[in-house]
């Protein structure tokens, strides 16, 4: 394969590409408001181009008719959530977009009314 043949191989996969994701971007717009769902922004008129649409899963392919799979984000917001995924993937964690990734685990204060309680109890002897 030549270095042309390549070149033609990577504009096409790019012009593909692109087709999807003006269908898939359509279709948001017409399902859900043109705001953020992150931060709330609003979007419209030349701003709007600011305005991309997430894939929850992170699966460009998985585009299901309802937009199940989509949400809105503004540029920030949108880098934001790759970023968060980049670095829960780095700590082998798969926390992305999961409503368990805003909780812990961890309960630092478990026990404390037990031990003011005994603190207190002692003060008073």
């Amino acid at each position: 394969m030549t270095q042309s043949d390549n070149s033609k191989i990577i504009a096409e996969a790019r012009r593909i590409r692109a087709e999807r994701e003006k269908d898939y971007r359509a279709k948001a717009f017409k399902l859900y408001p043109k705001i953020c769902a992150k931060c709330g922004r609003e979007f419209s008129g030349k701003n709007l181009r600011e305005l991309t649409v997430h894939h929850k899963d992170h699966n460009h392919d998985h585009n299901p008719p309802d937009g199940s799979n989509w949400e809105l984000l503004c540029l920030y917001c949108h880098d934001n959530e790759h970023s968060r995924s980049g670095v829960a993937d780095a700590y082998g964690e798969d926390t992305a977009g999961s409503e368990e990734a805003s909780s812990f685990d961890n309960k630092p204060f478990a026990g404390l009314e037990a031990l003011l309680k005994n603190k207190m109890k002692d003060n008073r002897e």
